[in-house]
């Protein structure tokens, strides 16, 4: 899969431009960090990607059409539910059976280093381990695009690093992965920078 933008702008519709004439072309096992002043239009460009907003100008081209997973900055579990059954639900949802979900499911915590909390309950999980258990659950549901707004916002400097040590690690799943941050941690765990203030008009 790829996703192509061409000349992709976007204008509120008062006139005021957020962002203009983006070309560039991302490619499946990539992580791109979507960066700019507040204001600029990064979660707005996320939402285009991901077909919600049709850009004022150019086009997005995806091949062949893609599946696309989100990951915002508020993490939002079932409070009541441990975080492997967070994870095992997509592949239950595909039609695995409860017993081989689970151990995809608790694999995949392991991976990303949650493995000791994957019993527990998610209203007792921290900011941290909620956020990386939502990275989780989006890779499970196996997206081709998988979107990441603001992952760290919320959290403090030590907790915002165990998450960028997770996001390094989405590289590997077989799909393309924007975020868009003002954490310099997490643009550098990025394999590539969409930089929106060299987009302005």
């Amino acid at each position: 899969m790829s996703l192509i933008l061409e000349g992709v702008g976007h204008q509120y519709d008062e006139g005021r431009t957020l962002f203009t004439g983006i070309d560039v072309t991302l490619d499946v096992g990539r992580s791109y960090a979507v960066v700019g002043p507040s204001g600029s239009g990064k979660s707005t460009l996320l939402a285009i990607m991901s077909g919600d907003i049709t850009p004022t100008q150019g086009r997005v081209i995806r091949t062949p059409p893609s599946k696309v997973s989100w990951v915002f900055q508020n993490p939002h579990g079932v409070a009541g539910r441990t975080a492997l059954d967070h994870v095992s639900l997509p592949f239950m949802v595909r039609g695995w059976e409860r017993a081989d979900a689970q151990v995809h499911a608790s694999r995949l915590l392991e991976e990303f280093g949650l493995a000791s909390v994957q019993s527990t309950k998610f209203r007792y999980l921290s900011g941290g381990e909620a956020q990386r258990l939502m990275l989780v659950r989006a890779i499970a549901s196996s997206p081709d695009l998988l979107l990441v707004d603001e992952p760290t916002a919320q959290l403090d400097r030590s907790t915002a690093e165990t998450v960028n040590q997770s996001l390094q690690r989405l590289r590997g799943h077989g799909c393309i992965v924007v975020i868009a941050t003002h954490d310099e941690g997490t643009r550098a765990s990025c394999s590539d920078l969409l930089d929106l203030a060299r987009a302005q008009a």
